[in-house]
């Protein structure tokens, strides 16, 4: 039969690929869109790590110096992620400061960034040992 047709192609046996390029678009552009946006949740959850780095940090130094607890909560939160938890333990010669935040953007999760930070007490010039 030199007429028939073969496949589902158009006439002349060639075949239309346009639908397959929207397809595979609507396929792939929901997937790209779910990992940058993944990826930028995961930059801001990694920046509050670093920011609760930082604050546990200056606060154990503060501490350190046997500035009051109070002032060593303050100045720990001024560095910390909006929201962050902060406290501070004193155990014999040591300061123990720790941060705890949850991660911008995504709060439903239960999924907390945490830093802590140890120094060791500093003797006051003149002080008695």
């Amino acid at each position: 039969m030199p007429g028939a047709r073969r496949g589902c192609g158009p006439p002349g046996g060639r075949r239309s690929d346009e639908g397959f390029v929207t397809a595979e678009t609507a396929v792939v552009l929901p997937v790209l869109v779910v990992f940058a946006m993944a990826l930028v949740w995961g930059l801001l959850a990694v920046a509050a790590q670093i920011q609760c780095v930082d604050a546990a940090r200056s606060g154990a130094r503060a501490a350190a110096r046997q500035d009051p607890d109070g002032a060593v909560v303050e100045l720990a939160r001024e560095a910390a992620p909006r929201g962050a938890r902060v406290t501070v333990a004193r155990e014999g010669g040591l300061v123990r400061v720790a941060v705890v935040a949850e991660p911008p953007a995504l709060h439903g999760l239960p999924f907390e960034v945490r830093a802590e930070a140890v120094a060791s007490v500093e003797r006051a010039v003149g002080a008695e040992p």
